[in-house]
């Protein structure tokens, strides 16, 4: 239960639901208990009938009133079960939406190295599954162990108030029945932990194939994949058959030992009427009916104890990610303006999860509205550079200044806002195009959608289709080309008009003229702001006010281009390269 002492906030956050849920509980165990007293009454009164004490009117009156008050028990007591039953999985109906957004906002948190040691599999499994196996802990689990001990406590003193010595023998097989749900839960603990993290794998192996599902129809790996699939599907189900198996034991078990109780009762309760320690045949009866009325509660116990232990399992996959702190922190939660100057210290940076050094000794300046251009070979640090700009990562050594700040000193939130960025993998989500444009800023008008789409040279791509900007796209923006989504990503960043803007080679997948006509549109667009080009062409970075050359994390050579072509270097070789397969083209 260490596990699930986190939901101990939740329990204290909805404090009255759930006293309100105890109390009619408790309530309602008391009408339930008028209807096995009758009983018995009704049985002497019989008895009393049978022996010529009262008259058969006198009977059938003491009957009726009896059979009312019963009716009326079971009315009031089914009530007050319904108002249980709505206060306490009501309670943890919003206990899981706190919960599942708790998760969510964490996720939000987490750096990016978080998202490279998990599979997105298994952190929707998490989110999911997990948290779906703690509400039925803080709802059905708590509801009827509650419900059972509340039962357990009252029916207890009722049959002890009637007979102390049919009690103690009614009682005869509990410390078995404890004995019992003590080792199955055991059991049930370790096998529930591990069908958890076989549901993850598979939850993590469906989500990569059907993400990559034009990869596995291009190379015709169907047949493959299914195989693995199976032979995961498989491992799951034996380690899901296991658990069941155990759960299965619990239900007749714990009604072998009610039935073993009820026997008891009839037993030793007939010998107890035959020396005259019981007076009437009703006490029997009326013990039996508690004991029936214990049937339920002590049946649920294994179902009880088995949810808590699969929500422990699942808690303790909760709480390991909940109680990471990210690696990157906002030390600095007072706001704060972005101009846009940009410079760089003796810049190194080693990627923790590989041990790449990705950037050596970097330094550079940018000055508000200036514009940089990066180039370099596949693997040199260009994409590192702006990741480190917008502080996905910090610097392993030297340092970040922003508008002369060091950049962890800037509030992230305002830092992260104030810059646009176009990935190098253009995301976007399964939305319409409209949406996915303002997404970079969601209070844009129409003819701000439409102007940031001329800009990035893809409006008359979009008016062709059918529903125009009202065209839903296919998850990770399929229903595009690769242009046509590097230029809504450009539109999506240009439409949030930010002071700093990066663009991570986002001209790659389009044609030169294209290329051309966003260039001079970005040239208008970014006069005032400060930009950063990443790109593998000459003809992205030429305008640029400075141009930059890494190559294997080192600064080769800067400069503007008229520069960088008379120094003779990359850079000039570069654009003779590509100048002169432009021409053949």
């Amino acid at each position: 239960m260490k596990e699930l002492q986190y939901l101990n906030k939740y329990f204290i956050k909805y404090k009255y639901s759930f006293l309100l849920g105890i109390v009619t509980t408790i309530v309602a165990q008391f009408f339930n208990l008028v209807t096995p007293k009758l009983i018995s009454e009704s049985i002497k009164v019989l008895e009393e009938f049978q022996k010529g004490n009262i008259t058969i009117a006198f009977a059938e009156n003491e009957l009726i009133v009896r059979i009312l008050k019963i009716i009326g028990a079971t009315i009031i007591a089914g009530f007050l079960t319904f108002l249980m039953r709505q206060t306490l999985i009501v309670m943890s109906r919003h206990i899981e939406f706190d919960l599942k957004n708790e998760v969510f906002r964490q996720y939000e948190r987490l750096s990016q190295n978080f998202y490279k040691q998990h599979r997105t599999g298994d952190l929707m499994n998490r989110i999911s599954e997990d948290v779906g196996k703690t509400r039925m802990y803080v709802g059905p689990a708590v509801m009827y162990t509650i419900n059972t001990v509340i039962r357990f406590a009252i029916v207890i003193v009722y049959m002890y108030n009637v007979s102390p010595r049919l009690t103690l023998y009614a009682l005869l097989p509990l410390p078995l029945l404890s004995y019992a749900i003590f080792k199955l839960s055991t059991d049930i603990n370790k096998r529930s932990t591990i069908f958890q993290q076989y549901l993850s794998k598979v939850s993590s192996f469906t989500q990569e194939v059907f993400s990559g599902i034009r990869v596995i129809k291009a190379y015709s790996l169907e047949s493959q994949q299914q195989a693995n699939m199976v032979e995961l599907a498989d491992e799951s189900k034996t380690k899901s058959m296991s658990l069941a198996k155990l759960q299965a034991i619990f239900g007749p078990l714990m009604i072998a030992l009610i039935g073993v109780s009820n026997l008891v009762v009839i037993y030793f309760g007939g010998m107890m009427y035959i020396d005259g320690s019981i007076k009437s045949i009703g006490t029997i009866a009326e013990f039996i009916l508690y004991i029936n009325m214990l049937t339920f509660p002590v049946a649920s116990l294994g179902w009880v104890s088995s949810m808590v232990q699969e929500a422990e399992a699942s808690q303790k996959r909760i709480n390991e990610f909940l109680s990471i702190e990210p690696e990157i922190q906002n030390n600095h939660p007072e706001p704060s303006v972005i101009h846009g100057e940009i410079q760089f210290n003796n810049v190194s940076f080693t990627y923790e999860d590989t041990n790449i050094r990705a950037l050596e000794q970097i330094n550079f300046h940018i000055k508000k509205g200036e514009t940089l251009a990066i180039l370099g070979k596949t693997g040199s640090g260009k994409s590192t550079v702006l990741s480190l700009i917008s502080r996905l990562y910090d610097t392993t050594e030297g340092e970040i200044l922003i508008d002369g700040k060091p950049i962890d000193k800037v509030n992230l939130f305002d830092l992260r806002n104030s810059i646009g960025i176009v990935p190098q993998d253009a995301f976007l989500f399964s939305d319409t195009i409209k949406n996915n444009i303002k997404f970079g800023n969601e209070n844009a008008s129409d003819d701000a959608v439409i102007s940031a789409a001329k800009k990035a040279v893809v409006h008359d791509n979009i008016a062709a289709f059918n529903l125009q900007y009202e065209t839903i796209l296919g998850e990770r923006g399929i229903t595009l080309s690769g242009g046509q989504k590097q230029r809504v990503s450009i539109a999506r960043a240009l439409i949030k008009d930010a002071d700093i803007l990066l663009l991570d080679d986002c001209l790659s997948a389009v044609d030169t003229e294209t290329e051309e006509a966003i260039l001079n549109n970005l040239l208008d667009f970014c006069k005032d702001k400060t930009t950063i080009i990443v790109s593998h062409r000459v003809s992205s970075a030429k305008n640029a006010d400075r141009i930059i050359i890494l190559e294997e994390g080192r600064i080769i050579e800067q400069g503007s281009h008229n520069q960088l072509i008379d120094m003779g270097g990359y850079y000039a070789d570069l654009y003779l390269r590509q100048l002169s397969e432009k021409e053949l083209s």
